[in-house]
This record gives C-alpha cells, structure tokens and sequence, in this order.
C-alpha cells in the first residue's frame, strides 16, 4: 500500500477521488509553513484504503493522505488519518524514521473529507520480498534494516512521546480478534468455513504469552518490506509508511504478522515460504527471530516459537479480514487500486492457512498437557 511514485507511479485522479484544488491550496496557504503554489495534484496508484496524492507546486513536492471521498461507505474506525499523523508526529526524531508532518485537517468542509500533509521522501519501495534486483550481501542487509526498525518501534517509549492515549491498555487480542471478526462480517462476499472457525476459535485459545500486559508497544499493524522506503542508494531505510493500522498493542501480534512472509507462498501474497532462503542470503525465519529478541529483550526465541503458530494464526486471520474489506470495497468499485479485486481473492486461501495454523497450535498445546 506504499504511496511513491518511482516505484509504482501517479495517474490522473479518478473522478471517485477528486476534491477542490483550489480549496486546499488556500488551506495549505494558511496552515503549511513555506507554501508556495500553484498546486497540481496527481494521485498514487498504490494504497487499497486511504487514497494517498502528490501535491507538485514549483519549489517542492508533498505528499497528502485522505479519507476516501463523499460517496464511500467508511467501516467503523477505519480510515482513521488523524491517527496515522499523531503517531507520526509523535515519532519523530526517533530510531523509527518516518517523514516530516506538517499539517492535519479534521474539517471536512475544506474538500469534503479530513486529510494530513507530509514530506515527499525521495527512495525506494521494494515491492518483491526475495529482492531479486539485489546481490546477496544486500539482501542480508535490508532484512537486517528491517529487523532494526521494528525491533526500534517495539522499543519505544511511546509514553515519553505523548502517544499514551494512542490506543487502549489491555485485552489487545480479545479486541483485535472481536474488530476483525466484526469487520470480516461487514465485508463478507461470500461464506469462507475456515473464517467462521477461527472467529471461534482464535479467543478460545489466547495463550499466556499474548496476555502479558508488561509487554506493550506501539504497533504498526502492517509492517513488511514494501511499507518501508529505503535511500536510493544505500540500505538504510528512510520512512515507514502506511500506519493506518497502527495502535498501542502487543509487540508479538505485530512482529509475528511481519514473519508470515515465511510462511506464504511467493505466488499467494509477498511471500517467500517456498524460495531458497539460504541462497539468497535472507535470513530463516529463526535467524530473524532471534535476532528481534536480542534487539528487544522481550523473550528469548525459545519462549516465543512456544506459541508461534497461534501468533501466525490470529495473523492470517486479520489479513484474510483485511483483504475481505478489499474484495468488498472492489465489488462495490470504491477501491483506489486496479489490483485490488485480485489481492481480495486472496483471502479464502490466507483463512485455510490460518485454520491449518490455528490446528497446529492446538496440537501442540494439548502435546504439552
């Protein structure tokens, strides 16, 4: 869902997406300091939720993410922007890097939705996991770079940060499992069985470590490969993106969703779990895993592999619900991207492997009683 143009370029905006030029250029006239137009606004062709523009004035570029316009049917605390901007304002200057904000508009009279302003990165978005482009020293070293960042967003002190308030304490998963249940079931285009088992089985078998309330972090809810951007000409990255999934949640939840790449197949969703790992020079699965908890502390490999397939579980579920609303929103033809109606299909098979998951974690733990 990454949102910069030399990876996957702008287009026209599409008339569902259009706003009053002329309007936000008179906000931005009050509100962003340096401003200069004229303004002229193309649109990204990623993003699946939150339609994300490139505002191009003479002297600089900026980037503005919005609610969906008049005419799409919002889910209940989705599309949540002023979200996305508190949390990174609040990370600036951190280990965490994100671009510079600088203006949030919550009136909707201005365009007709609310709508942030923000740096325009130039970088790179790596869109394929096994990074073919790559030799291999590379390769080790951007999963090495990712490792860092989420390890570093775990780590936190989102307290210090003013972002206390930025999700509610306690219950994460009971909550999570409830929303995107709730959500699946607003979205739902067809009868998925293994869907129907998991909302009843994921909060039946919360495992201890996932209700540990000593261990509580900013998540970022959607953190992998391509929602980072990375210098053009190094491995350092330069901004997360795409934190409109983000929260104060269990740092497990968010780092086990980061791993499925290991477990998906490469031709279902960004996976790399049938490729010959050791040849590209991309860390196992356990290789990244250990190193996430040296970074952090928070467990040894050992402790957390205990009830990894209940983490994967949970984790698939949440991403067959999230490409459910997909699917629906490409059904209704409110979806900001072509691709859309082919990752929604994507979810049958995700809820199977979930299931799949869900019944190896139920194995083990009754191996263990």
């Amino acid at each position: 869902m990454s949102e910069f143009e030399h990876f996957i370029g702008t287009r026209e905006v599409a008339s569902e997406h259009a706003f009053d030029v002329q309007a936000l250029t008179g906000w931005m006239e009050r509100h962003v300091e340096g401003f200069q137009g004229p303004l002229s606004v193309e649109m990204f062709k990623g993003g699946q939720s939150n339609p994300t523009y490139k505002l191009n004035t003479p002297g600089t570029s900026y980037v503005m993410r919005s609610k969906p316009g008049p005419a799409a049917k919002l889910l209940p605390s989705a599309h949540a922007i002023e979200r996305e901007y508190a949390v990174m304002s609040g990370l600036a200057d951190t280990a965490v890097p994100v671009p510079r904000m600088y203006a949030l508009c919550d009136d909707e009279s201005i365009i007709g939705r609310a709508f942030y302003i923000m740096e325009f990165k130039q970088g790179r978005v790596l869109w394929d996991q096994s990074l073919p482009e790559m030799g291999n020293s590379d390769r080790a070293a951007l999963y090495d770079e990712m490792n860092r960042v989420i390890a570093a967003l775990h780590t936190v002190d989102y307290q210090a940060r003013g972002l206390a308030n930025y999700g509610k304490p306690g219950n994460y998963f009971e909550r999570q499992i409830g929303r995107w249940s709730k959500q699946y079931k607003a979205s739902e285009t067809k009868h998925i069985e293994a869907m129907e088992r998991l909302i009843e089985w994921l909060p039946a078998n919360i495992p201890a470590s996932a209700r540990n309330e000593d261990l509580t972090s900013i998540v970022h809810g959607d953190f992998r490969l391509d929602n980072l951007m990375f210098a053009s000409d190094s491995t350092e990255a330069i901004a997360v993106l795409d934190w409109e999934l983000s929260t104060i949640g269990h740092p497990f939840a968010d780092f086990s969703y980061h791993c499925m790449t290991w477990h998906i197949p490469s031709g279902i969703f960004r996976g790399i779990g049938d490729l010959d790992l050791a040849a590209l020079d991309i860390p196992s699965e356990q290789q990244y895993i250990e190193r996430y908890c040296e970074r952090t502390g928070f467990a040894t490999a050992q402790e957390l592999h205990k009830d990894w397939n209940f983490y994967l579980a949970y984790n698939m579920f949440r991403l067959a619900a999230i490409l459910q609303g997909i699917a629906k929103r490409a059904q209704d033809g409110l979806a900001s991207s072509e691709r859309a109606k082919a990752q929604g299909e994507n979810a049958q098979p995700l809820a199977e492997m979930a299931w799949a998951k869900a019944q190896l974690a139920h194995n083990a733990n009754n191996t263990q009683h």
